[in-house]
């Protein structure tokens, strides 16, 4: 670590037990005592880096003086202590700098500068695809799949561990990456050889912000910035707004975190807070477990901010000595925050805000989301409801208006739907005696194509719209939070006891967090009530919630696809956006795994759990939700008599080690990789490739075309998929015609080391809405042929790059929302996107671009392509980009469109890059450049 200049002589020590520690004290620097806690933790790093040239005494003054009030203006460097990776974005990380120690050899350079500076940790939790599911066998049947389908992938990482000082890897089957980091992996105050400082953290996953639960201040980036973060290069911005987020109250029975995060999401979405730091303060984070606490931060991307920060108090020190950190860390935890003024008590005076919300935690009420956003909230009292309202869109099928025995009378409008009592009892004895069921009565009032389906076993179901196809206990959002976790336990039990079942065409599926919820649901006897309703444990990965959820049965998917059904999932995730969970799942649902159990029942959205019986009991008596739902009292009483400190100590002393499959693979040698042409997942990247130590000077861009014209709310799940590949698709020709057969096509995600895969994958979600073509998917118009005819994108961009013709794509609100995904940037780059023109950007999509030397520009206020009259069909000339070459960022650029008819239209856009560092990265031809450049000098 670079000796700081201490301009303002801030280095302390500080007495831990026996033990002395330096640091930078914030109480040298006039102003920091008043900073809300996220900005002390960035004013504490400007004082330890202070270097005198990229982060100066300025900057500190500057962050000291931070006006609440005032729109972002000030750049600083900030420098993470640390970088963590998942293995879907990981592994492209680690191709790229096995290229770059190849590349900076051919540029003069030493190969053995590609270090990480600093700890680089990856947990493999991406991969495990739930193909086996219902039975005692299906972790080990999932496990055996993945390690088959991916040994290439892990045989680099490996190799990776082995040849980069600084990187370790935690193996797959351990648990999602952010649960293993808040259980394990974060430090929350660093000791750097008796240097304290506060544990910071960016991630190649945008949920990094669940550390933000534990007063570690970080964030989701792309691999593009985390390599060069690795790489020693600070992470550059502007000092941002932020805003307090007041609690009060307490959680009331019945609700759970789940609902909390859900009601936290909408407001913040609707208040807007994209590019802006949310802290949380108020009597009511006291009264929040750290538990709670991760669940809020890991959905900061969710609501757009930039991290979702609660401060370091007793809950954090409880929370580490529950987890098994060492009493010497925590003891240092503790005093250096007290030290620092970044402890929170009773007495803590509250910080200035830029802008405030505050919720009543009292108020918060059930909730579910949907169908395609996190923020799109829906009152669970309200979810039949509205699932008709939005099913028109998803569904052309009439409206039933049967009145027989076999449907649903309506009663008067706003009334409650009264079932058939003679149906209702022949469908339960029918489930008894498994001769049959149905997903939905045929119901009256909306759209129904009830199908009758053969199972494998010899049953017969029906099914229609709303189906609930998969119901998934998953994602790191809620699966590290014993709370729900339990609960959906209790409740799995108490459902068992009345004699109710999961309805058998829904895909049941169990992926904890983490191995710790395995043993609290072995010493709690869980597990017998959870497998009782097919929630067999499936894996310790992200599974559903990052469109691995594996196929579904044959017949329900055929049911599916045959009759067009607007299938449904119920996840306890973070994303449902159009595409990612499933390909025969239209619309998905976020909800607490407790409510996943419920809907697993139900078997349909078209429930509603207040006035419909999920079943009778033995008896045959109605039982209803209310009548499964565990206390409050249950659940508390359960977690404090089955989860100890031993149970963390246990799981996580060998980390790093791994089972036999993974100590045995074969591992490559050697400071290079060995690149193997034939390989299908691991391709030397392309970037560097005739890179010269001086970059070209930028150019205008002359006569491009448009690829892609897009509506609002383009996720990076739209533009680089990580769900299955669909056959006959550009992904899947070259597989097929590299002898991959269909069933071992794995998913796009898993493929991020092979360019030539992820190019082909690049707009290809098979839920794209691209306004140039009438279809869904990864087509668009070709204008090098005669006509235009429609065509695959990457056929498209193919013979554009022939002609030498330029690309931009067009884009309306909130264009690159979602996961972090650095693929959404590559694979815009090498399909030849020389610029994307929006009305809005997501924070990190939009840094991506230019990552990778993507011009993001912004219509003017108030202006979109659809106000200009933009179809699509125009060229387009862009210029004043030139400018750059100067050293100057001009604030907007020309951009003319040439229609066919001869007409114009012309408009100046706004040049989205914001800060000098990105400049320099553009000029560059992105980070990467600009960083391998800089080493290959000294």
């Amino acid at each position: 670590m670079t000796e700081s200049k201490n301009s303002f002589n801030a280095k302390s020590q500080l007495k831990v037990g026996e033990k002395s520690y330096d640091y930078f004290a914030l109480s040298a620097v006039p102003g920091m005592e008043k900073l809300p806690y996220s900005l002390k933790v960035l004013g504490e790093n400007l004082l330890r880096t202070e270097d005198g040239a990229n982060i100066t005494r300025e900057h500190i003054e500057a962050i000291a003086g931070w006006d609440p009030s005032a729109e972002p203006s000030v750049e600083i460097q900030f420098t993470p202590a640390r970088v963590l990776m998942q293995d879907f974005t990981g592994v492209p990380c680690v191709v790229d700098l096995a290229t770059m120690r190849e590349a900076v050899s051919a540029l003069g350079g030493n190969p053995e500068d590609v270090n990480p500076l600093n700890p680089a940790e990856m947990v493999i939790d991406h991969s495990v695809i739930v193909e086996a599911f219902g039975h005692s066998d299906s972790l080990e049947k999932n496990v055996a799949i993945e390690y088959q389908r991916n040994e290439e992938r892990y045989q680099f990482l490996r190799w990776g561990s082995k040849a980069f000082s600084n990187f370790r890897v935690v193996p797959p089957g351990t648990g999602i990456v952010h649960q293993v980091n808040i259980e394990n992996l974060a430090r929350v105050v660093f000791d750097n050889e008796g240097l304290a400082y506060p544990d910071t953290c960016i991630g190649t996953d945008s949920h990094t912000t669940m550390e933000n639960g534990l007063g570690i201040l970080g964030w989701g980036v792309g691999g593009i910035e985390a390599e060069a973060a690795m790489l020693g290069q600070p992470v550059s911005m502007l000092i941002p707004r932020v805003v307090g987020f007041k609690l009060t109250g307490s959680i009331p029975a019945g609700v759970t975190a789940t609902d909390v995060v859900l009601t936290i999401t909408e407001m913040l979405r609707e208040h807007g807070v994209v590019q802006k730091f949310v802290e949380f303060y108020g009597s009511g984070v006291k009264e929040v477990p750290l538990a709670n606490r991760a669940t809020i931060g890991n959905m900061s991307p969710e609501f757009g901010s930039t991290c979702a920060m609660f401060p370091i108090d007793e809950q954090t020190t409880k929370y580490l000595e529950l987890t098994g950190r060492s009493q010497e860390q925590i003891a240092l935890v503790e005093a250096y925050a007290k030290a620092q003024g970044m402890w929170l008590d009773a007495d803590t005076p509250e910080a200035e805000y830029s802008e405030y919300l505050e919720l009543d935690l009292g108020d918060v009420v059930p909730s579910i989301a949907g169908p395609k956003r996190p923020q799109d909230r829906i009152l669970l009292s309200e979810s039949k409801q509205q699932f008709r309202k939005d099913l028109p869109t998803y569904c052309d099928a009439p409206v039933c208006e049967d009145d027989s025995p076999q449907a649903v009378r309506m009663e008067a409008e706003g009334e409650t739907d009264v079932a058939d009592e003679s149906y209702e009892a022949h469908q339960y004895n029918a489930t008894r005696e498994g001769h049959g069921e149905t997903a939905a009565l045929t119901p009256k009032g909306r759209a129904s194509t009830p199908v009758t389906v053969t199972s494998q076993n010899g049953g017969e179901f029906t099914l229609d719209h709303g189906m609930v196809a998969i119901a998934s206990i998953t994602s790191c959002t809620n699966t590290s939070n014993p709370s729900v976790m339990v609960g959906a336990g209790l409740i799995a039990r108490n459902a068992v006891a009345k004699g109710l079942k999961s309805k058998p065409w829904v895909k049941t599926i169990c992926a904890p967090g983490s191995q710790v919820v395995d043993g609290y649901y072995r010493r709690a006897d869980l597990w017998k009530d959870l497998e009782a309703l097919g929630f067999y444990l499936s894996g310790f990965g992200c599974t559903t919630c990052i469109g691995n959820s594996g196929p579904l049965p044959a017949e329900v998917s055929r049911a599916i696809n045959e009759h067009d059904l607007t299938a449904t999932a119920v996840l306890s995730g973070n994303r449902n956006f159009e595409g990612r969970i499933s390909p025969d799942v239209k619309m998905n649902y976020l909800a607490s795994p407790i409510l996943v159990i419920a809907y697993a029942i139900a078997g349909t959205m078209d429930f509603d759990f207040e006035t419909q019986p999920l079943g009778q009991d033995q008896d045959g008596n109605d039982v209803f939700l209310k009548d499964i739902w565990p206390s409050t009292e249950q659940i508390e009483e359960t977690i404090n008599s089955c989860i100890t400190r031993e149970m963390y100590e246990e799981d996580y002393k060998d980390v790093f080690k791994g089972d036999e499959t993974w100590q045995n693979l074969p591992t490559p040698e050697g400071s290079t990789f060995a690149w193997d042409e034939s390989s299908t997942y691991i391709r030397k990247a392309p970037y560097f490739d005739g890179m010269t130590m001086d970059p070209d000077p930028v150019a205008d861009i002359k006569g491009a075309r448009v690829l892609c014209k897009l509506g609002d709310s383009v996720t990076t799940d739209h533009i680089s998929p990580a769900s299955s590949i669909k056959p006959g698709t550009p992904a899947a020709q070259y597989l097929d015609a590299n002898g991959v057969s269909p069933e071992d096509y794995n998913s796009l995600g898993s493929r991020r080391g092979n360019h030539e895969v992820m190019m082909r994958g690049t707009f290809a979600n098979i839920r794209l809405q691209n306004q140039l073509v009438d279809v869904a998917g990864g087509y668009t118009l070709d204008f090098t042929k005669e006509d235009a005819p429609q065509s695959f994108i990457f056929d498209a961009c193919e013979n554009y790059k022939a002609a030498g013709t330029p690309l931009v794509v067009l884009g309306g609100k909130e264009y690159g929302t979602g996961s972090s995904r650095d693929w959404a940037a590559k694979g815009t780059l090498l399909l030849g996107v020389k610029a994307v023109i929006a009305e809005s950007f997501e924070r990190i999509h939009r840094s991506n671009l230019i990552g990778m030397g993507v011009m993001p520009l912004q219509f003017p206020a108030g202006e979109s392509h659809e106000s200009l009259g933009l179809t699509g069909h125009e060229t387009f000339d862009i210029t004043g980009i030139e400018e750059l070459n100067d050293g100057v960022t001009p604030k907007t650029v020309k951009v003319v469109a040439h229609k066919e008819d001869g007409s114009t239209v012309e408009f100046d856009a706004v040049v989205r890059i914001d800060t000098p560092g990105e400049a320099s990265y553009y000029r560059n031809g992105g980070i990467l450049h600009y960083v391998l450049r800089n080493m290959a000098r000294g």
